[in-house]
């Protein structure tokens, strides 16, 4: 009985771990009906209750950020541009990360890294752009420049986030972000 309860609340840390916990900022957003219901690049707004063109949206930058994030990790990258455009402070590391990250699985991998460079430079401790560029890194052949920004990362003290594990993930040959 023991041995069954212990298995159980080991196996449980482990998908905690694996997962993430949900105040790890770095994680991949949930998605919400700004992917799941709206079409042609509109977001949901909340307050009116429908999707609405992101020009038209009034949003400010954190909620503009939330959706470009949401159409990043959804592989609706020209979408995830447009909204980040739209952003007033152009010099935030959040940005700028997305910016990089929505250009390189565009297939830009050189503008999405000098976003990367740039998010750096605003935040040097902006582990996120750190894990993106790490993996940037491994599509482009540099394993060791990688395994760099993974010690960069672990060393700033996020060893227990998503964007740690997602890059040691990647250089273990699993999933590239």
């Amino acid at each position: 009985m023991m041995t069954v309860a212990v298995g159980f609340l080991l196996a449980t840390s482990l998908q905690v771990l694996a997962a993430g916990s949900e105040s790890d900022e770095t994680a991949p957003p949930p998605k919400s009906k700004t992917t799941t219901e709206c079409t042609g690049g509109k977001v949901w707004d909340k307050d009116k209750k429908e999707c609405v063109k992101p020009n038209e949206s009034g949003f400010n930058d954190d909620q503009l950020f939330q959706a470009a994030r949401e159409f990043a990790y959804a592989g609706q990258y020209e979408n995830a541009i447009t909204v980040l455009k739209l952003a007033r402070d152009q010099n935030d590391p959040r940005i700028l990360n997305y910016l990089g990250y929505s250009n390189r699985k565009a297939g830009r991998m050189e503008l999405g890294m000098s976003y990367y460079r740039k998010a750096l430079q605003h935040d040097e401790n902006y582990i996120l752009a750190r894990s993106y560029m790490g993996q940037a890194l491994l599509e482009q052949g540099d394993v060791q420049g990688a395994r760099v920004q993974l010690v960069e990362i672990r060393d700033r003290g996020g060893e227990n986030t998503w964007a740690y594990r997602s890059l040691l993930q990647s250089l273990k040959g699993h999933v590239v972000y």
